[in-house]
């Protein structure tokens, strides 16, 4: 049995990657996740690895790019504005359909805004990750354990779907220091025989390309790729539900949010308030069965974030707009307080929609 190490969100995040068989790194030194940057610097050349500082953040996704063309697991990560200027590489890897793992840690903006923890790349991630049609799944840890567990998951996902995955996580995340279980994964072996290894004159040439210029062979791919999505829409869903079993008010938040919204579930508990939770684990796919199943029988929902509001299109989407959403938030690098999430549940106690 693995014991407890006492860790950083942003080391567990960096040696559960290594676990996962994860032997490239490029990357790009930003706060707050320049320890997962630092920790790779040390242990990748120790196992056979390779760890390279890229000139810029462009630079580091496209390396990422060339690695996963030949099937290697490779990761990156960044905060906010670099995770910005990795955007046309990662809509690249995804016209080309590469696997690969990239991690923002974010920060507050937008701009170069500054270095405390924020959850407003929320659109980013899961509408607008680069242009054109794609999808990247999108993970959200809540524990420096999951930093560890959704990363291996990270790494499985996206080979098995041949596409990009995200850590999101925020920057009190990746600060953040916990005891955490460190198991040896079983690594899954995936179909490789797209990746550019090398013919030794036995196949065809594989040709790792985003470009298709006549428009029904486009089409076709981006069909083709949206079907794949349906299928992560179907089964690979993940969130946690906190109290929900008699609930009369429904918090939705994930991160450092969620974690906040139990203490003051449990306070609302305590006044009598019936308030439950639901932790979206996957931000894409996000798990809008759940919320329209709560929509059914609550009468509203508080959105618990560190953004102006971004999350909250989706609760409100999910749920049909059957009951009143309201949000509760801070931004700019500001945390809700427990006190201040139980304000907004007692105000939705009785009845207050703003």
């Amino acid at each position: 049995m693995a014991k407890k190490v006492l860790m950083k969100g942003n080391e567990a995040i960096a040696e559960a990657a290594i676990m996962a068989g994860c032997r490239h790194y490029f990357g790009y030194p930003i706060t707050p996740q320049t320890e997962i940057a630092a920790y790779m610097a040390k242990r990748m050349p120790k196992i056979g690895g390779t760890f390279l500082q890229a000139e810029s953040e462009v630079a580091a996704i496209n390396m990422v790019y060339g690695v996963a063309s030949t099937g290697k697991r490779v990761m990156t990560s960044s905060s906010s504005p670099g995770v910005a200027l990795k955007s046309e590489g990662l809509s690249y890897m995804a016209g080309s359909d590469l696997p690969g793992l990239i991690v923002n840690v974010q920060r507050g903006g937008p701009g170069l805004g500054g270095i405390q923890p924020s959850q407003s790349d929320y659109f980013m991630a899961t509408k607008a990750g680069g242009h054109g049609d794609f999808r990247m799944i999108v993970l959200a840890p809540s524990s420096v354990q999951e930093m560890a567990d959704l990363t291996i998951k990270g790494f499985d996902l996206a080979e098995k779907y041949r596409m990009t995955s995200m850590i999101l996580a925020d920057g009190t995340m990746g600060q953040m220091m916990e005891p955490v279980e460190l198991n040896e994964p079983e690594i899954k072996e995936y179909d490789k025989s797209w990746a550019v290894t090398g013919t030794k004159m036995q196949r065809k040439h594989n040709i790792i390309n985003s470009l298709s210029l006549i428009p029904d062979e486009l089409e076709k791919l981006n069909f083709e790729r949206f079907q794949r999505y349906k299928q992560i829409e179907e089964n690979e869903v993940m969130y946690e539900e906190f109290m929900m079993d008699d609930a009369e008010i429904c918090i939705a938040a994930f991160g450092i949010a969620a974690r906040i919204s139990k203490n003051a579930i449990i306070a609302a508990r305590e006044q009598g308030i019936k308030v439950g939770l639901i932790r979206p684990i996957t931000l894409w796919p996000f798990p809008t069965e759940a919320f329209a199943k709560a929509a059914d029988k609550v009468n509203s929902f508080i959105s618990v974030e560190l953004s102006m509001g971004q999350m909250i299109e989706d609760v409100r989407l999910a749920t049909g707009c059957k009951k009143p959403v309201t949000l509760c938030n801070r931004a700019g690098g500001m945390i809700p307080s427990p006190e201040q999430v139980l304000e907004a549940i007692v105000n939705a106690a009785k009845g207050g929609n703003k």
